[in-house]
């Protein structure tokens, strides 16, 4: 039996206090990990791939030292270890209460296999991720530092590694869970949830969506929303869910197949 493969993002806004530099949410990382074990114990055919973003760890040292937009003199090289650093330190967090909650989390940091050119992946070993699916373990990656071949060094987002990843393991389903809940039609208002955004409408409501309210460096919900619609263009069946995991059940609620947010198709 052909098992079917998810992309799950947990955001930075949703895993740490985005408004205090290096501050974990560990509650909800705990809260988060039981969803995610109750979702793959009752669906045995499904595979996850995880991701997170940095939230109030990397983002305030990339900020501070403009990593995503290149590296190039020693002190942003010194940056560059430092953002490296704090991606690593959030990712222990998540990795741990992956554990406690008895799911079987192996990190594979994009620092240590990815190079990309101009923020595009153009190398990486998936080998050790597909060995890890093949036995049920549960691969984690993350918004991380890599050495780029136009820039020196960047910030690769989760969905920068996604998108490259997608091309080799063809997820069904692509879920960004953070704390909005979903793409508004007119935020910062946010009295317009829109359901759902297939490729053709969206240059309509384009206007409308926002950036993000907290300190972002990887662009906020408009960049979201234009890189899946990008990658679902390439992908042919796949779809994109934009939610939030704020509520307790709503990421289980999603990995079990339902529109808790917002829905992206072509």
């Amino acid at each position: 039996m052909t098992k079917e493969i998810i992309f799950l993002k947990l955001g930075g806004s949703l895993i740490t206090d985005k408004d205090k530099p290096y501050t974990p949410r560990l509650d909800k990382l705990t809260e988060l990990a039981k969803e995610i074990k109750t979702a793959l114990d009752s669906n045995p055919g499904q595979l996850l791939i995880l991701g997170h973003g940095s939230g109030s760890f990397g983002h305030v040292a990339a900020k501070k030292h403009g990593t995503r937009d290149g590296v190039q003199t020693r002190e942003q090289w010194f940056g560059f270890t430092e953002v490296r650093f704090q991606a690593a330190e959030l990712n222990r967090y998540v990795v741990q209460s992956l554990l406690e909650a008895g799911l079987p989390a192996l990190p594979f940091p994009p620092s240590a296999s990815m190079v990309s050119n101009d923020r595009k992946v153009v190398h990486h070993n998936i080998e050790p991720i597909r060995k890890a699916l093949d036995v049920n373990l549960l691969p984690v990656v993350q918004g991380d530092v890599a050495f780029d071949e136009a820039r020196g060094g960047t910030i690769l987002s989760t969905e920068d590694v996604f998108a490259f990843l997608a091309e080799h393991f063809s997820p069904s389903r692509i879920l960004l869970a953070g704390i909005e809940a979903g793409v508004w039609e007119d935020f910062p208002a946010r009295t317009k949830l829109v359901k759902e955004i297939q490729l053709s409408d969206y240059e309509k409501m384009r206007a409308g969506i926002g950036g993000s309210a907290s300190t972002d460096v990887t662009g906020g919900m408009k960049a979201k929303v234009e890189e899946m619609l990008a990658l679902l263009q390439k992908s042919k069946g796949m779809t994109a869910q934009i939610f939030s995991a704020e509520e307790k059940g709503f990421l289980t609620r999603a990995l079990n197949g339902e529109n808790v947010g917002t829905l992206l198709k072509v």
